[in-house]
C-alpha cells in the first residue's frame, strides 16, 4: 500500500504541471482549446514513440487492433475522461489562478467515491472520514488565499472543475471495469495489452480525437501562438507521458475499491505542488499558517489511508 501511495503522490506532482502552465497560458495568452487539443495531440505523438521502443511495430499495430475491436468503447471513455475532463480544465484555466484549479480539483476524492458507487462498489466509513480530513485540507489551502479571491473567477473557474472531477475518474474507472471487472453495461476486454499504462493511455487518447475535432469545428478558434504549442507539448511530457502512466500504474495494482480510492486520494498532493509551481514561476504569494495546516491535513489523511490498509 505504501508502493501505491508513493506512486500516486509522484504522479500529483508531475500533473501538477498542468495547473501551473495552464495558468502561464492564461496569463500569455492563447485559446484555451488549443491548450487541450495540442496537449493530447502531442501525447499521441510522444506515445507513438513510447510504443515503438517498447516493443516496434508490432506493439503499434496491436495496440490499433485493439482499439478497433472495441472503437466504440474506447471513444466514449477517451471522451468522457480526457474530452469532457480535460475541455473544462482548461476553459476554467482562463478564469482562475492554479491553485484555485488544483485545490477546486481535489473534489474528486469525493466524485471519485460516487462514481464508484455507480458500479456498485461499498466503502467502510472510514474512508468516507479519511477523505473528508483531507478535503479539510484542501479547503484550507483556498482560504489561505481569500484575499485574492475573486466570486466570478470561482464561478466560471471552479464550477467546471468540480463537474470535470466527475469525468475523470469516470472514464479511468471504465477501463478498470473492463480490464478486472463484471460490470454487465461494460465490455470485458481480457487482452493483456491493458496491463501497460502506456497502452490504455494511448487508448483512451485516440478515443478522445472525434471529440476534439467536433469541439475544434463548432469553436473554430484563433491559430495557436508558439508559445503555447511549446508550453502544451511541456504539459504532455510531464503529465501525459509521465503522470497519468504512473497514476494508471497505481491504479492496476489495487486489488478493491479501498485501494482504489486511496490512490485516487494522493491526487491531492497536487495542490502543494501547485503552490510550490506558482511561487517559482509565476511570483504568486508564499506559503501561511493556512496553507501549512491545509497540507499537513492532507498528508495526514493519506497517511490514514496507508495505516488503515496495512492494519
Amino acid at each position: 500500500m505504501i508502493r501505491l501511495i508513493l506512486l500516486g503522490i509522484l504522479s500529483g506532482a508531475f500533473f501538477s504541471t498542468t495547473f501551473v502552465f495552464n495558468d502561464l497560458m492564461s496569463v500569455s495568452g492563447g485559446h484555451w482549446l488549443w491548450s487541450a487539443i495540442l496537449r493530447y495531440f502531442f501525447v499521441i505523438v510522444f506515445l507513438v514513440l513510447v510504443l515503438f521502443l517498447q516493443g516496434g511495430i508490432k506493439r503499434i499495430i496491436d495496440v490499433s487492433k485493439l482499439f478497433m475491436e472495441n472503437y466504440l468503447f474506447w471513444i466514449i471513455t477517451g471522451t468522457i475522461g480526457y474530452g469532457f475532463f480535460y475541455a473544462l480544465l482548461c476553459f476554467s484555466a482562463d478564469y482562475s489562478p492554479g491553485w484555485v484549479i488544483a485545490a477546486t480539483w481535489q473534489f474528486t476524492m469525493f466524485s471519485g467515491l460516487f462514481v464508484f458507487m455507480l458500479f456498485g462498489k461499498k466503502f467502510p466509513k472510514k474512508i468516507w472520514i479519511f477523505s473528508f480530513i483531507i478535503f479539510v485540507g484542501v479547503c484550507l489551502v483556498n482560504l489561505s488565499h481569500m484575499d485574492s479571491f475573486d466570486l466570478k473567477a470561482f464561478i466560471l473557474g471552479a464550477v467546471p472543475v468540480l463537474i470535470a472531477s466527475f469525468f475523470y475518474p469516470m472514464g479511468n474507472q471504465l477501463v478498470w471495469e473492463a480490464k478486472n471487472g463484471n460490470h454487465k453495461n461494460v465490455p470485458q476486454i481480457t487482452s493483456k495489452l491493458l496491463s501497460n499504462a502506456f497502452n490504455k493511455v494511448f487508448l483512451m487518447s485516440i478515443g478522445s480525437i472525434p471529440f476534439w475535432l467536433i469541439l475544434l469545428a463548432i469553436i473554430n478558434p484563433p491559430s495557436p501562438s508558439n508559445s503555447q504549442i511549446i508550453t502544451t507539448a511541456l504539459i504532455a511530457f510531464f503529465s501525459g507521458i509521465l503522470a497519468t502512466p504512473i497514476f494508471l500504474y497505481a491504479r492496476n495494482l489495487a486489488k478493491d475499491s479501498n485501494e482504489i480510492a486511496a490512490v485516487d486520494s494522493t491526487q491531492a498532493s497536487e495542490v502543494g505542488f501547485s503552490l510550490l509551481g506558482g511561487m517559482i514561476f509565476l511570483g504568486n504569494a508564499s506559503l501561511n499558517i493556512f496553507s501549512i495546516g491545509g497540507i499537513f491535513l492532507i498528508i495526514a489523511g493519506l497517511l490514514l489511508f496507508t495505516k488503515y490498509q496495512n492494519s
